[in-house]
């Protein structure tokens, strides 16, 4: 027998956990709660309400990305598809853009296996050390540090932080991932500053959230920002210039457009 704990449809009912859909929770509970009760079967706490907001507020749009740009083009050679441009944008989200949290919050995990909330500032830093000694020794990337355009530092984090912290949330997962910063100046010769990924990493694991979720949130959030970039496509399409932009840079395609005009 095929079974789904999640939701059940009957001629009558719709039921989400036990729940009924149209009495107990349509405009009786918010977006939050119902990502909380259908992925993990549980009423959210409010402070987790506030890190969750927070953190899908961080990751809704960061403008032309390779996900936006993805979407774009999809939909101007399928513009009768949105659901497709939406997809598209979404697909790339892997270790290097927009699902890299679920790669950092492995890493902070694994890396705080033996730190307690009671560790001090002095077992952090060590094991912080020893982490980014580790990875480097075998060649693993060191996730959620670094950023490509946010050089000196990520904006988003230090509200992330803050919201962590003023939710009870800034825990030993947090701690390392400062200490790591700070470690990658003796390790690597320059400080590789905390990115947005790193911060909801440690915040995922903050709330002891499944892992699956740190990356999930990333595309539940992503999907409404392409669905932006798609109604604006609508009105001020710029599809067709990023398009046009890739053939101009082509010398080839230069030379054949003098020689045609």
């Amino acid at each position: 027998m095929i079974t789904t704990e999640i939701g059940q449809t009957t001629r009558e009912h719709i039921t989400i956990r036990g729940q009924d859909l149209a009495r107990d929770l349509i405009g009786e509970v918010d977006f939050i709660d119902m990502l909380m009760l259908t992925t993990c079967d549980r009423a959210v706490t409010e402070n987790e309400r506030a890190m969750l907001n927070a953190l899908m507020v961080a990751v809704m749009d960061h403008g032309f990305t390779p996900s936006s740009m993805s979407a774009r083009l999809t939909y101007l050679g399928a513009p009768e598809a949105p659901q497709a441009a939406i997809a598209a944008g979404l697909l790339g989200a892997g270790s290097v853009f927009l699902g890299a949290m679920q790669n950092a919050a492995e890493m902070i995990k694994d890396g705080a296996r033996s730190l307690t909330e009671d560790s001090d500032s002095e077992d952090v830093q060590a094991q912080a050390v020893q982490l980014v000694q580790d990875r480097r020794s075998h060649g693993q990337p060191l996730f959620g540090l670094g950023h490509n355009i946010h050089t000196q530092g990520d904006p988003r984090v230090s509200k992330l932080r803050e919201v962590a912290e003023s939710q009870g949330m800034y825990d030993r997962h947090w701690r390392l991932l400062d200490a790591v910063e700070d470690a990658t100046v003796a390790a690597i010769g320059r400080r590789l500053p905390i990115n947005g990924a790193g911060a909801m990493g440690a915040c995922i694991m903050a709330m002891d959230l499944p892992m699956t979720m740190a990356r999930g949130l990333a595309l539940v959030a992503r999907t409404a920002g392409l669905v932006a970039h798609l109604i604006e496509e609508e009105s001020a399409p710029v599809g067709k210039d990023i398009w046009s932009l890739v053939l101009l840079q082509d010398p080839r395609n230069q030379m054949d457009a003098e020689g045609t005009a």
